[in-house]
């Protein structure tokens, strides 16, 4: 079992609160990795399984691009990227003991599109397994006025 009793492998919903708050109370820091593929995802989730730590593996619009492959032009390339990743951090994290939270990074209001295919992914997986494919997203408007934002 990881801290606080959490699952290892991909943590959603009561289990990423239950896992920040310990972190939060127990002084320690969650460390986040942008990775651009499965290679990389399995270098952090390998590092952390050896610090006995848990993790939260993020996708990025770039990184998505990067883990579809650099050549496709298709619109929906960086959500299937992502996609393609979550799935794979799925698969391979429980393998290594710890919990892993599987975010997407940082989506401005230009990169809606991909924001909206991963939220399509998430109720997709939800429908089959009963969670969502993602632990979390975070949608970034600081680009945008004030008034947009708030507005």
């Amino acid at each position: 079992m990881a801290p606080c009793d959490v699952p290892v492998g991909v943590i959603t919903g009561d289990d990423v609160v239950k896992l920040l708050k310990h972190a939060k109370d127990n002084g320690y820091a969650i460390p986040a990795f942008n990775c651009t593929s499965s290679s990389t995802a399995n270098a952090v989730m390998e590092a952390a399984s050896k610090c006995n730590s848990p993790v939260m593996i993020q996708a990025s619009n770039g990184g998505a691009q990067f883990m579809a492959g650099k050549s496709i032009k298709d619109k929906n390339a960086c959500a299937a990227g992502s996609v393609a990743l979550a799935l794979h951090v799925r698969a391979m994290a429980p393998y290594y003991g710890i919990p892993v939270i599987m975010h997407s990074d940082h989506c401005a209001k230009k990169l809606l599109p991909w924001f909206d295919g991963m939220l399509e992914a998430d109720e997709a997986y939800f429908a089959q397994y009963g969670e969502p494919l993602f632990s979390s997203h975070m949608l970034d408007l600081s680009e945008e006025t004030l008034e947009e934002n708030i507005g």
